[in-house]
């Protein structure tokens, strides 16, 4: 889809892959609206972006952005989900709200979006672009739920994307590890899994799948081969999920 023209809701713009891609698409002649929760505190302007303070985690609050996309433009072409968070932590205790909060960001809010712009462009083409991870594919310990809630993203799209009609796309993300403060975020002294790489890598690599219709969109050449090697040498995620896990042992003696 040419990026040309289209207008834009971007979530988790405030940094990291979501700031840099909020800078890169300034450079077509779009429209944007940026949301984060602290999105006014971002020091970045640009006459063709609105910025657009939300917590994605709340229904009645993502309405409220659809809302105010639809007064402003009359429709939305572009949705990119790039909002999310993780824990990382070794889990010894169940906790319901502890679950329930990663997936109304990282899950619910995906699946919602997606849903909404059906509704809204009918059988008009538009593009939802999520930001999975390659922890879709492969697991690591330290990261169970989020691994997990990526997992959910996927298994989503690969059956909704034969519901949507004739250039219609549901486009998905698999960063890497990516060095930002997402992983300080996650937890004190959080270790950063391995492969890992820049945030504007990602967000060139989002731009370049969205302008080619991309399906899936690996910003790492490295993880791809890995995955696709998986298939011939099924060893290679046990052992790199073995190797992150003696880095969860290692930060959890640290905790103590």
């Amino acid at each position: 889809m040419d990026i040309n023209g289209k207008k834009i809701i971007l979530t988790g713009a405030s940094s990291g892959i979501g700031l840099d891609l909020l800078q890169r698409l300034t450079r077509f002649d779009c429209k944007i609206i940026a949301v984060a929760r602290t999105i006014e505190k971002v020091d970045f302007d640009h006459p063709n972006v609105v910025k657009f303070p939300c917590d994605i985690s709340d229904p009645e609050k993502m309405d409220e952005l659809f809302d105010f996309a639809l007064e402003q433009w009359g429709n939305i072409d572009i949705y990119i989900a790039n909002a999310g968070f993780a824990y990382y932590e070794r889990i010894n205790n169940p906790d319901w709200k502890h679950i329930e909060k990663i997936y109304q960001t990282n899950v619910f809010s995906s699946f919602y979006a997606a849903e909404k712009m059906k509704e809204i462009n009918k059988d008009r083409p538009f593009r939802v672009v999520v930001t999975a991870s390659a922890m879709s594919f492969l697991s690591l310990p330290g990261y169970s739920l989020y691994s997990s809630t990526k997992a959910a993203i996927r298994g989503f799209a690969t059956a909704y994307r034969f519901e949507l009609a004739k250039d219609q796309k549901l486009q998905l993300v698999f960063p890497i590890a990516t060095r930002t403060s997402f992983f300080k975020e996650a937890g004190s002294g959080t270790p950063v899994p391995w492969p890992s790489q820049e945030p504007e890598k990602v967000s060139a690599a989002i731009v370049r799948g969205i302008q080619k219709d991309k399906d899936s969109i690996f910003p790492s050449s490295l993880f791809n081969s890995i995955r696709i090697a998986n298939g011939y040498l099924p060893f290679l995620y046990p052992f790199i999920a073995w190797f992150e896990a003696q880095k969860l042992y290692k930060w959890e003696s640290s905790q103590k």
